[in-house]
């Protein structure tokens, strides 16, 4: 008698549209969670660029969200057909409203398939520059670099900028598809000094530290070129002279990976001093110095005072 009634309850429990639609909607969830799970470990294991493979997740996230929307509204379609005219009503006022929300998923896209940029690259996007940690469908998130901290370091700050930037302003992208940067530093020497010998010490110390820069943005350079319509650049170090009556300055231009453009400086830097100091005053660095053309005319006079 239990298994009967435990039947009928069943029965009843199944011919229920709203149940049986539930059901269905349960296992196509199920079905649509493991599918999304078996991508995401098969894009982890053979996907090795660590980007590419974020990247892929995140999509394969988005994509499994997107069919379950669409799969409960066909489930249900029926139920809906008298709300057509609302919703059409209430989704244009939605519009309306949420059209940064929107603008900020259209930019998720445009990042997502149009290569602005990737986590891990080093950009500038609505006025703030740092690194890419995250990419969600609505924000950036970047670890921001500069601001009271000199140079390209991080300052500690976290901030979310809103996809939407990407149609609004311009993206710098300091390290996708040639990820070195040209930098300068400037050497003033005094007037007296061996400039012949002073350059050619410049050049030594630039191929000693930025050299190996220089042969590996040479060859990261080639695939621009026969990409886009720029000229052959020279990447390799460069030194000029410019003078003047108080000294010489010597400005090294050279390439550089963009993570370490600070360390490098200070690297040239150092080693220039080095060897200016090695040459026992041949070449010697510029002092300040203050010139006097006239020395204005002092006029002083004594009055003595009589005591009586």
């Amino acid at each position: 008698m239990i298994n009967v009634d435990v039947g009928q309850t069943l029965g009843r429990w199944l011919d229920n549209p709203l149940t049986s639609r539930l059901t269905i909607v349960l296992i196509g969830l199920t079905v649509i969670v493991i599918v999304a799970g078996l991508l995401r470990r098969t894009a982890t294991r053979y996907i090795r660029d660590s980007g590419t493979r974020y990247q892929t997740r995140k999509v394969i996230s988005f994509v499994g969200y997107l069919i379950t929307v669409v799969f409960i509204a066909l489930v249900f379609s029926d139920k809906l057909g008298g709300l057509t005219v609302a919703l059409g009503v209430a989704g244009a006022g939605v519009a309306f409203a949420l059209q940064e929300v929107i603008a900020s998923v259209a930019g998720w896209i445009a990042v997502s398939f149009g290569g602005f940029y990737r986590v891990g690259d080093r950009i500038q996007l609505g006025g703030i520059k740092g690194d890419v940690i995250d990419i969600a469908v609505l924000r950036t998130t970047i670890m921001q670099i500069g601001e009271w901290v000199d140079a390209d370091q991080y300052n500690g700050r976290i901030v979310r900028v809103a996809n939407s930037f990407v149609f609004k302003e311009p993206v710098y992208n300091y390290s996708g598809e040639f990820p070195f940067l040209w930098d300068e530093i400037t050497v003033p020497l005094d007037s007296n000094s061996d400039f012949h010998l002073a350059r050619s010490l410049i050049e030594q110390v630039a191929e000693e530290v930025v050299g190996d820069y220089a042969r590996l943005a040479d060859t990261a350079w080639q695939p621009i070129t026969r990409r886009y319509l720029i000229e052959k650049a020279s990447v390799q170090p460069m030194v000029a002279m410019t003078f003047n009556i108080d000294a010489i300055h010597f400005t090294l231009r050279y390439v550089v990976d963009y993570k370490v453009r600070r360390s490098t400086k200070d690297r040239l830097y150092t080693r220039i001093l080095e060897e200016i100091r090695a040459t026992d005053g041949t070449v010697d660095v510029a002092a300040a110095t203050l010139k006097i053309d006239e020395v204005p005319e002092l006029r002083m006079s004594v009055q003595s005072k009589s005591v009586g």
